[in-house]
């Protein structure tokens, strides 16, 4: 399931800056594109409502399949179930650095 929703999610991605990108500024639809005035290839006003629900279905999609895949990874993995309690964790005695042992100095006779 986590595979089908990556997959989704790279798709929607992949559509919605698409569709992005084929919007232009006013005066720059995509029936100017094509050699005719903008109001060829969707109606007046067409295109503009066309292309907003587009973008808006994709952005929509695009969100849900971020919060679902947010949902997913997140109850699948737990930090909190991966550690062992402190009673069943073995204490390793920590072994500290030896210290060179003096040797006493006899005071000297004379």
């Amino acid at each position: 399931m986590t595979t089908f929703l990556i997959i989704m999610h790279i798709l929607a991605s992949l559509f919605l800056v698409f569709i992005v990108l084929i919007q232009g500024g006013k005066g720059a639809e995509l029936g100017a594109a094509f050699g005719g005035s903008s109001q060829t290839l969707f109606g007046s006003r067409g295109a503009a409502t066309f292309l907003n629900k587009i973008t808006t279905v994709a952005a929509v999609v695009f969100m849900l399949t971020s919060l679902v895949l947010t949902m997913v990874t997140t109850k699948t993995t737990s930090v909190i179930k991966q550690t062992a309690p402190a009673e069943q964790q073995k204490a390793i005695p920590q072994q500290l650095p030896q210290q060179p042992q003096q040797i006493p100095q006899q005071p000297l006779n004379k």
